[in-house]
């Protein structure tokens, strides 16, 4: 299943990585895989019939959420915004009241008012691959 998250994170619009750049990370469906058995991160998926169509999963020892990816042809339908709220509330009930995210500091990419429109800030930092580093205060 790990696969498949790999997969569809290459078929994104805007925050398409590729399998190659995401091995560079050191991020695999091996990887995944393990870090999903052991409990570190946690995701929900949005399915459509049979078929994945989005994922948001989030780091319980950190309080990162570390993807939301939603194919194109299912975008502007609100799965971003439920998947990116699960996991909100998973990290919530985790203890944590900060959360971050790495995102595009560009102002033209989706992302960028995606999250800032949801009540993220920029902390003015970015992280080793130059995405800026965004915080979420949980109420």
């Amino acid at each position: 299943m790990a696969s498949k998250y790999i997969e569809l994170r290459g078929q994104t619009r805007e925050n398409s990585i590729t399998v190659d750049t995401l091995r560079s990370y050191g991020i695999t469906a091996e990887s995944w895989a393990k870090d999903i058995e052991s409990g570190q991160i946690r995701g929900y998926i949005a399915l459509s019939g049979a078929h994945m169509v989005g994922y948001c999963f989030g780091d319980l020892k950190t309080g990162e959420i570390l993807v939301l990816a939603v194919l194109p042809s299912h975008e502007c339908q609100g799965i971003g915004k439920r998947l990116l709220a699960l996991i909100v509330e998973v990290l919530k009930d985790c203890g944590y009241i900060q959360l971050f995210l790495g995102c595009s500091p560009d102002p033209k990419v989706r992302s960028y008012g995606f999250y800032r429109h949801l009540g993220w800030q920029s902390t003015g930092a970015l992280d080793k691959h130059g995405d800026e580093i965004l915080e979420f205060a949980c109420r």
